[in-house]
Formats: structure tokens, C-alpha cells, sequence
């Protein structure tokens, strides 16, 4: 099993989550967060003032696939949250070593 987490512009949540519908995944787990990476922020102008944003605002999305869904699953994230700007987002996969359903006590590819 796969942790896949990614980094997405927050605009683009209800797309990503369609498409990953789409494909058969429909659990995951949302965050709002803050970020930056290569984009380094940007100025905002507020009442005649310049201010600088260091964070802009993002989503994180989490979700615990099958090995066998992985490439489909990064496939449907880049596809619906790709806008071809800088800030798009990354993706990152790790290692799950163990799931545990709480309410029924499943473990491994049952929890998920």
C-alpha cells in the first residue's frame, strides 16, 4: 500500500477529487494549508499599502491506495489539478506499512 500526498492550488479540490471518483478511489483526507515552493509568494496591494505574502494558500489531499491503483491514482491528480502555472503543486508516495480499521479491526488491504 501506497501513502499518496499531495499539494494542489485549493481551487482545484472538487476536480481532483471527481477524478480520483472516477477511477474507484473515494476515501481521502483534506487539509488547508499554506505553502510556498518555487514561486516564493508574491505582493498583494491593500487599501494603498504593499504587502508581501510568503504563504500562499494550498490543499493537501492524503489518501492510502493498492499498489496496483498507484499510477492511476498520480495520473488523475496531475490530470485535474494541472493548470500549466508555476504553484500547480507536487505529489509525494510513501510506504504504508500497516492499516487498521478502527470499527471493525480490519488490517492491511481490507482497512483501505
Amino acid at each position: 500500500m501506497k501513502l499518496i500526498t499531495a499539494v494542489i492550488k485549493p481551487f482545484k479540490l472538487d476536480e481532483v477529487r471527481e477524478e480520483l471518483s472516477e477511477v474507484g478511489i473515494s476515501g481521502l483526507t483534506v487539509t488547508e494549508t499554506k505553502g510556498f515552493g518555487r514561486q516564493k509568494g508574491h505582493t498583494e496591494l491593500y487599501r494603498g499599502a504593499e504587502y508581501a505574502v510568503d504563504f500562499l494558500p494550498k490543499v493537501k489531499i492524503e489518501l492510502i491506495v493498492k499498489d496496483e491503483l498507484l499510477e492511476t491514482a498520480i495520473e488523475a491528480i496531475v490530470k485535474a489539478a494541472r493548470t500549466g502555472k508555476i504553484g500547480d503543486g507536487k505529489i509525494f508516495v510513501t510506504n504504508v506499512e500497516q492499516v487498521v480499521r478502527i470499527r471493525t479491526g480490519e488490517t492491511g488491504d481490507d482497512a483501505v
